[in-house]
């Protein structure tokens, strides 16, 4: 038996409610969608993210999108990265960023950075460490990473 096919790819308008659904489904919140839209994040300021300084990827398995992940060209923040529980242990998180990641570098960040948990035992932190990113500073109850060009 093969794997299903599995592909990468920019992310394009048509893709914005799939990375509200992937998005909401990882918070593992009934009330996610208000809180994003409490933060600011709506599909329209997804969509003129897009339009002008962000950029990311999605994963998809068997053309269902699975995951995702997002960049500021401006700051070189990566913004989000979020992947279904039942895709979750695969290497599709490690893809993801990676692109994010290679994007943000090209754009001639000498470093980029990102939010994550406070709490050691979260396991993005972890995720994030394996992955050579170092703690930057805590501020606003967020840890904030860094990574240095490569």
């Amino acid at each position: 038996m093969s794997a299903p096919p599995v592909s990468y790819r920019p992310i394009i308008e048509s893709d914005i409610p799939d990375l509200f659904a992937v998005r909401i489904a990882t918070w593992d919140n009934e009330r996610g969608a208000e809180e994003l839209e409490a933060l600011g994040i709506t599909p329209e300021s997804v969509r003129e993210r897009l339009a002008t300084n962000h950029h990311g990827f999605v994963v998809r398995v068997e053309e269902r999108t699975v995951g995702f992940a997002m960049g500021n060209r401006d700051n070189g923040e990566v913004w989000v990265i979020a992947v279904l529980k039942a895709y979750e242990n695969r290497g599709f998180g490690r893809g993801l960023l990676t692109r994010v990641e290679d994007w943000l570098f090209e754009h001639g960040h000498e470093s980029i950075w990102l939010t994550t948990d406070t709490d050691e035992r979260h396991r993005a932190v972890g995720f994030y460490r394996r992955l050579g990113w170092r703690d930057w500073k805590f501020e606003h109850g967020d840890r904030y990473m860094i990574k240095e060009r490569r």
